[in-house]
């Protein structure tokens, strides 16, 4: 049996992941209740993390220990530590410092993701590591893209394009809702255009 992998990004309106430079904050600063309690409840269930080792490493950094001011202390990403994690790297060792216990796996992610699908007994998430996300799309792994839009345009200080490089697909909406009034959460069934 597969189960599902669902490839969840944070996007500017203009389809940046981040920003650099600028006075920002986390979540663009445009964050309020109903996303975090809907990000937390979208974390309840048991499920694994996959990361590729850039974005894990840019999790510790941001959500290790003295982090500040970058949404490590929401209820929601204590959840998403406290899951058990596999990261697709060639040059990271364990062990990994990650609370829910993580494990590296070398390899190709298309080859990793396929193998996970196959044997997990729990659904699978990734939160950012676009590259990697990037080629599963293209090989037909993602289930499902939720791809959360802050309301803001990034065409100053944007970085990270969400989706720059990716192959053609057609998009069919199977979940919606607006968050605290001006966040849009969008979750589509992607399969790829010929």
């Amino acid at each position: 049996m597969t189960v599902t992998y669902t490839f969840d990004v944070f996007s500017s309106l203009d389809g940046f992941g981040s920003y650099s430079g600028g006075d920002w904050g986390g979540y663009w600063g445009k964050q309020g209740p109903e996303l975090l309690d809907h990000r937390l409840a979208q974390y309840g269930p048991e499920q694994r993390m996959v990361l590729g080792a850039n974005t894990y490493r840019e999790f510790v950094e941001l959500l290790g220990p003295g982090a500040e001011g970058s949404g490590g202390g929401d209820p929601w990403v204590t959840r998403m530590r406290s899951l058990p994690m596999t990261v697709v790297s060639t040059t990271l060792v364990e062990p990994l410092d990650w609370p829910g216990g993580a494990n590296v796996v070398r390899g190709d992610a298309v080859d990793v993701v396929a193998r996970l699908k196959e044997e997990s007994a729990v659904p699978l998430r990734s939160h950012g590591s676009l590259s990697m996300n990037r080629a599963l799309l293209a090989s037909g792994l993602v289930d499902r893209v939720q791809l959360t839009i802050f309301p803001v345009i990034t065409g100053q200080t944007g970085s990270a394009p969400v989706f720059q490089g990716a192959a053609d697909f057609d998009l069919e909406l199977i979940e919606h809702r607006t968050l605290d009034r001006h966040i849009q959460e969008l979750v589509y069934r992607p399969t790829p255009h010929v």
